[in-house]
């Protein structure tokens, strides 16, 4: 035999090809072909269900880095579940109903005033459909699987049929009602808005400080030249004044100050900080009055000489800003609305549906918009002599979160739906729910603990209707009998059918009411809420679809939900069935961009999921959303994901040795049994089934940057850094069939297969490609099961054995890197090691069985009793010591090693004797060679 071919490790290369976004398409083509989804659905036919139950994602634009987080770390669930032992169908679902898209029709240059209702709808239903296909093209190449064939829209007959019902349950148990009252009204969108269609920001509005002159002081206060000291921070609403609030407990005063005669009445706590602000001189106090006594002291309005403004007791004044007494409009907020409904005031709001003032509010105020209003409203007082101070207060504002503009309270006719008949159900059914994290129960407990009734009308044509009609005399009417006639209506045609045909022609046939003797109907105008739509979920989808079960397993969206879907599905669960729609409840943060800031398309500060698949291939994402907290905020910068390359290159170089070096191992024919193995092989085994153990432990926590690190440490320490760093003295150089070879390949191949079902969750279009290379019975990794962890009678005893070598050899790594600073040695194999040991770390060495020189890849080892070691050795404690040498010899151009015996066989003369006599005997075929990324 020729020399340099003893040299060659292999004439087999190894190929698993990179180039992940031009690979993974064909994998997807291939899985898609395959019906991988369905076929693991029929696999599981029989086993214990786990339903994931889908929020819908809003039918428009492009999917963005939260998107991708969140459906990535629903199907890491879906697949690990379905992979253990669960039935764990996915049905993907679409919000696509409401204003934004009939706002992007708008910018497209349609006019719904000017085509029929149903021509405007047939078109906001097309949109919405293009929108799905677009994102469910998006979704799929972030490798999900489901059932993406069949997703759910809201926009479905069969779904607005249900949510019709839904309805009907709550107005059958007399949750559902008619009301004038303050609701978020959104003059940029003309229409009704929910808590959950809002967003803060940080305004400047303008705080006014005026006197409201007292016209019946009660007894408590002069008639004469007193003035209520009255503080607002929305002048605009003043000619909607209907009373003056102030606190029941707090100490007012009433005083004067420098030559002015009048008499002002103001909270003793902010005088003086007030008086400062006014720069009044000399104030006296006349008398100090409790708020209560206050109360029914009558006012003049401003504005209107003949109104009379009266003083109420409110549990809502503070002392931390203003006066202490609060201008008080019922039809313009909802703590006015109350205080004015207990006081019997008027709910007054004179403004339109665009935010402009109508003629009741006053000639000076009739279409001047609402926030110009302020001004016309300050001049106004200034005027009259009535403002006594005016100054920019900084706030928190409430906002449209589609149009981006501020929003108002505005007392309008809307149909709610009634919470507080049920708040305590409701509050019940969330202590039934697992929160994951903890925090989410006392959040949404506080949301529903202090939410008003839910306004669920909106003045908008694209969605469901709400399916009442009104009788000549203008009551609304809404039984079961007409609402069931109505979702069967839904069921058949579709919710169109609603503006296609006449009331009557909805009615059931024969239909007849007390409140329209001659059988005259007409019919509600307003659609249902968007949340309404896809609250009810539970029962348009969990409840309809014969492979999935109410209440679901888990919900699963970003934090924003407690107040969106979260809130309203249980509200309608409850509401219908009494029960949570969900028994776990799993939140998440935010993505943001580097800064910390919400990523937006308008600030062009966002990273599109498709951009990063282009570079780097959906597995990268994927990865990445295993290494960040999705239970807090995340940021989001290109880099991240170059970081997490580097990590998943880590992981793919070592899958690609290990499977070249088991490329002639047959798991059948070659495999070692755990009783015939060396320790160090025991003591990996124990080390892998320790991770699958804890690995599968944290996929049912759902703690998926737990996984990414233990995963990276098995990979990156516990086999590169150490069991394959002297593995290719074995592989390599061990006759091919040899019993120890065997027994790492057994290890090593086992690892892989473990490995691969591990990370098939995150990465499957790569543990699909590692999986061709296996020699396992299932075509696909994903039709495979996740592996069960393993237990060994000694395996405690081998892993406390193994861990303190391993802080033995830590130690000799330090003693041979500063070795290597020294120039003593090069490479750890120019080393001869002499260990200085007591009897206790002797009998250690001893006891492990193994070639303690190849597991520390050096040449020659000397074991010598502690008390040998003199003055120049290096110690490490007082039970060891490490003395580092040049070996003596040759190097043996076979094994590399530094050898004393090199040339001993004359037939080969560059070989030490041991590879001489492998050569000679048993030259083993391994497939090494070439092994490198394409």
């Amino acid at each position: 035999m020729r020399i340099k071919d003893t040299l060659n490790l292999g004439k087999t290369k190894f190929k698993m090809r990179g180039n992940l976004p031009v690979k993974e398409l064909e994998r997807e083509k291939l899985w898609e072909g395959n019906q991988l989804y369905q076929q693991r659905q029929k696999l599981n036919e029989g086993k214990p269900s786990f339903v994931l139950h889908d929020g819908p994602p809003y039918a428009n634009g492009d999917i963005h880095m939260g998107h991708a987080m969140n459906k990535i770390t629903k199907d890491f669930i879906v697949r690990y579940k379905s992979m253990n032992g669960f039935r764990a169908p996915f049905v993907p679902g679409w919000d696509t109903h409401g204003l934004p898209i009939e706002q992007q029709l708008k910018k497209a240059g349609y006019d719904r005033k000017k085509m029929s209702t149903n021509e405007f709808r047939k078109l906001c239903h097309d949109y919405a459909l293009k929108q799905v296909d677009r994102q469910r093209t998006e979704f799929k190449r972030l490798g999900l699987q489901g059932d993406w064939d069949n997703p759910y829209l809201t926009l479905m007959p069969e779904y607005e049929a249900a949510e019709a019902r839904v309805f009907g349950r709550m107005a059958e148990k007399g949750l559902i009602y008619k009301g004038l009252k303050p609701i978020i009204w959104s003059w940029s969108s003309e229409s009704a808005l929910a808590e959950a269609e809002i967003e803060y920001h940080d305004v400047e509005s303008p705080s006014a400080f005026f006197a409201e002159k007292v016209i019946d002081g009660k007894g408590v206060l002069d008639d004469e030249d007193t003035y209520m000291l009255v503080w607002t921070t929305t002048p605009w609403t003043i000619p909607a004044s209907e009373g003056i609030t102030v606190a029941p407990d707090f100490d007012y005063a009433v005083v004067q100050h420098d030559d002015d005669s009048k008499k002002y009445v103001i909270g003793t706590e902010l005088l003086d900080k007030d008086a400062e602000m006014f720069s009044w001189k000399d104030v006296r106090v006349l008398k100090t009055i409790k708020g209560k006594d206050l109360d029914n002291v009558l006012a003049e309005h401003p504005f209107d000489k003949n109104k009379k403004l009266v003083t109420m007791e409110g549990d809502f004044v503070t002392n931390d800003a203003g006066t202490g007494l609060v201008h008080t409009a019922p039809g313009y907020g909802e703590d006015d609305y109350n205080i004015g409904k207990q006081y019997g005031l008027p709910i007054f709001a004179p403004v339109d549906n665009k935010g402009y003032l109508t003629k009741e509010a006053g000639p000076d105020f009739e279409g001047v918009f609402y926030e110009d209003a302020n001004q016309v409203a300050l001049d106004k007082l200034k005027e009259q002599g009535q403002l006594v101070y005016y100054m920019p207060y900084e706030h928190s504002y409430p906002f449209d979160w589609r149009t981006k503009k501020p929003v108002i309270y505005r007392a309008t006719p809307q149909w709610f739906a009634l919470v507080d008949k049920i708040r305590d159900q409701i509050l019940d059914a969330i202590k039934t729910v697992d929160f994951k994290p903890d925090w989410g129960q006392q959040r949404l407990y506080n949301m529903i603990r202090d939410r008003g009734d839910w306004v669920i009308s909106r003045q908008r044509v694209w969605g469901v209707p709400l399916p009442i009609f009104y009788g000549e005399d203008g009551e609304p009417i809404i039984t079961k009998e007409t609402v069931n006639h109505v979702a069967d209506l839904f069921g058949k045609y579709g919710s169109d059918i609603w503006f296609e045909r006449d009331a009557k022609d909805l009615l059931p046939d024969g239909f007849t009411s007390e409140h329209s003797p001659n059988g005259k109907f007409t019919k509600e105008n307003d659609i249902m809420d968007v949340w309404f739509d896809s609250g009810s979920s539970h029962q348009g989808v969990l409840a309809e679809r014969p492979e999935l079960t109410y209440p679901a397993d888990l919900y699963l969206e970003g934090s924003d939900q407690y107040r969106g879907w979260f809130n309203s599905s249980l509200i309608t669960s409850v509401a219908y069935d009494g029960i949570s729609p969900y028994k776990t409840l799993l939140s998440q943060g935010f993505t943001l961009d580097g800064k910390g800031h919400k990523m937006s398309k308008s600030l062009g500060n966002t990273i599109a999921p498709a951009d990063v698949i282009k570079q780097m291939g959906a597995d990268i994402i994927r990865l990445w959303v295993t290494s960040v907290d999705t239970s807090a905020d995340v940021r989001v910068l290109m880099g991240n994901f170059k970081t997490v390359g580097d990590s998943y290159k880590k992981i793919r170089n070592t899958i690609r040795y290990m499977l070249a070096n088991t490329s002639d191992f047959n798991p059948e024919q070659d495999s070692v049994s755990y009783s015939e193995m060396n320790s160090v092989d025991q003591f990996m085994l124990v080390q892998l089934n320790k991770l699958i153990a804890d690995v599968k432990s944290d996929y049912d926590n759902y703690d998926f940057m737990s996984i990414n690190k233990k995963l990276m440490q098995f990979i990156t320490v516990n086999l590169s850094a150490f069991y394959l760093d002297f593995a290719k003295d074995i592989l390599y150089i061990d006759p091919k069939n040899s019993k120890r070879r065997r027994s790492m390949q057994t290890v090593l191949y086992q690892a892989l297969v473990d490995l691969t079902k591990l990370m098939t969750p995150i990465i499957p279009h790569t543990t699909e490609e590692i999986w061709e290379f296996l020699k396992e019975p299932e075509e696909f990794v994903q039709l495979a099961e996740m592996p069960s962890a393993e237990h060994f009678d000694n395996e405690a005893e081998i892993e406390s054995e193994w861990n303190n070598f391993l802080k033995l050899r830590k130690d000799i790594l330090k003693a041979m890197e500063d070795a290597r600073d020294d120039k003593v040695i090069g490479k750890p194999s120019e080393a001869k090691l002499i260990l200085y040991v007591d009897q206790e770390l002797k009998g250690l060495l001893n006891k492990l069985d193994v070639d303690v020189a190849q597991i520390l890849m050096v040449s020659q080892l000397e074991i010598k009793p502690i008390e040998a070691a003199d003055d120049n050795v290096s110690t490490f404690g007082d039970k060891l010591a490490i003395e580092v040498e040049h070996a003596d010899g040759k190097t043996c151009e076979r094994c590399r090693m530094i050898k004393t015996d090199v040339g001993s066989n004359p037939d080969y003369p560059e070989f030490c004797a041991r590879c001489a006599q492998i050569v000679q005997t048993d030259f083993p075929e391994t497939a090494t060679e070439g092994f490198e990324e394409k």
